[in-house]
């Protein structure tokens, strides 16, 4: 067998039972990979069975032969930090349950686009709609809108006519 040699702690047989047990389907794969392996299959029918490319199975290799079979998970991605502060992000969510005021805030019920330009001019970031929809979600703010409820209403003259629906005629 050529190549990276494999630690031998661990048996085929194990490896597989870990596989089966295993959540994760991308670890799973990596560990039948490292069992067929070490079984004497080579590399390129290994990375061919598992659906994997040769440079990962190598890989997948040295991270199990220097901590194991738990560093067979995929790894944390960082990804791309937020545009918005927490500060920001708690101000922004505090602004959306508020809710516009229609003389100051031209609308009655907030649009993403509406955000969009209140996000920009306030905090000087430019955010697609989608972008802020995403956002938004990440806040636990969902898009349902409240029934709207004339600025003039009684809840008094409301609470009689619904008693009187219901019970009157």
């Amino acid at each position: 067998m050529a190549g990276l040699p494999i630690r031998q702690d661990y048996s085929p047989s194990d490896l597989r039972t870990r596989a089966v047990r295993e959540k994760d389907c991308r670890a799973a794969l990596r560990l039948l990979a490292i069992a067929n392996a070490l079984e004497g299959m080579t590399r390129a029918e290994v990375a061919r069975l598992t659906g994997m490319e040769r440079q990962a199975l190598h890989d997948a290799i040295q991270r199990f032969n220097t901590e194991g079979p738990d560093a067979l998970h995929d790894r944390h991605r960082s990804g791309r930090p937020e545009q918005l502060s927490g500060r920001q992000q708690a101000a922004l969510k505090a602004h959306i349950l508020r809710g516009p005021e229609p003389e100051r805030d031209g609308v009655s019920a907030w649009r993403l686009v509406d955000l969009c330009d209140y996000v920009e001019r306030t905090y000087g970031v430019s955010y697609s709609e989608w972008g802020l929809s995403c956002l938004l979600k990440r806040l636990n703010l969902s898009r349902q809108k409240t029934r709207p409820s004339h600025p003039k209403g009684h809840p008094a003259v409301q609470a009689a006519f619904k008693k009187e629906v219901v019970y009157g005629r």
